[in-house]
């Protein structure tokens, strides 16, 4: 009990109900195919049981847990694996021509970005810094990617980002945003504003805050017309770390 699984609801908050199986922790969730099937990721496999919260006394870090990507219909039905490696496997999303899914995986030893057919197979590696690369979407076209990444600079830091990552943790402090082709070649930074980012103009210009509460805003995502903004917020929690999500009119 009290841990994340996979909800769907209506746009209005109506109608929430779970679609994993209750086990393990997900996250990341995906709808994709027209809203008709969704991706997200789970811990059930690995372990039916909640895994064990990360020390905090190590600061604010995310835990890497043994993560693996499956699909389903949209009721949560016809659950399908889409990886194997015991790795963390998750913040997955879905090209525009539904063809490949882009993800964020520790499989072959850092936090790094790949891509796969929507069925699992053709797995391509493409980031290869060392460091956080996660939270990859696909342009409109499908031509480039978008992603948030944190790249240790000294020493110290490339010696705390190891060690935590033998850990299976990772601190998610800086998360500038890049961008790149959509196979990985001449990526470049959009942003250098420290923090957590999520939303800015391609070239990195434009940036406006359109959030001012004083908790945590985060994990933006537009309505597909472009006239709604969704988002997870920590404001008006009722108890502390309490998330929930907000939606509101999109204003040029």
């Amino acid at each position: 009990a009290g841990c994340d699984q996979e909800y769907v609801m209506n746009i209005d908050g109506s109608g929430v109900h779970r679609v994993s199986n209750g086990l393990g922790r997900t996250t990341c969730g995906y709808f994709y195919d027209n809203d008709r099937r969704i991706l997200y990721s789970s811990t059930f496999e690995h372990d039916a049981a909640c895994p064990v919260r990360p020390d905090m006394s190590k600061g604010y870090v995310w835990p890497l847990g043994h993560f693996e990507i499956y699909a389903a219909r949209s009721d949560g039905s016809e659950l399908t694996k889409l990886t194997d490696d015991k790795a963390y496997n998750a913040e997955a999303t879905v090209s525009p021509d539904g063809k490949r899914i882009i993800f964020t995986s520790t499989r072959d030893g850092d936090i790094d970005l790949y891509s796969m057919n929507i069925d699992g197979s053709d797995v391509r590696r493409i980031t290869s810094r060392i460091g956080y690369d996660g939270g990859a979407f696909y342009s409109p076209n499908g031509k480039q990617i978008v992603w948030r990444a944190s790249y240790p600079v000294t020493a110290t830091d490339s010696a705390d980002y190891r060690g935590l990552l033998a850990q299976r943790l990772v601190r998610p402090a800086a998360l500038e945003i890049w961008v790149a082709n959509a196979d990985g070649s001449e990526p470049r930074q959009v942003t250098r504003i420290g923090g957590a980012n999520f939303l800015v103009n391609v070239d990195g210009t434009g940036l406006e805050q359109v959030t001012f509460d004083a908790d945590f805003d985060g994990f933006p995502m537009f309505s597909p017309d472009g006239k709604k903004l969704v988002w997870a917020s920590n404001r008006n929690a009722k108890t502390r770390g309490e998330t929930n999500l907000f939606i509101a009119d999109w204003v040029q």
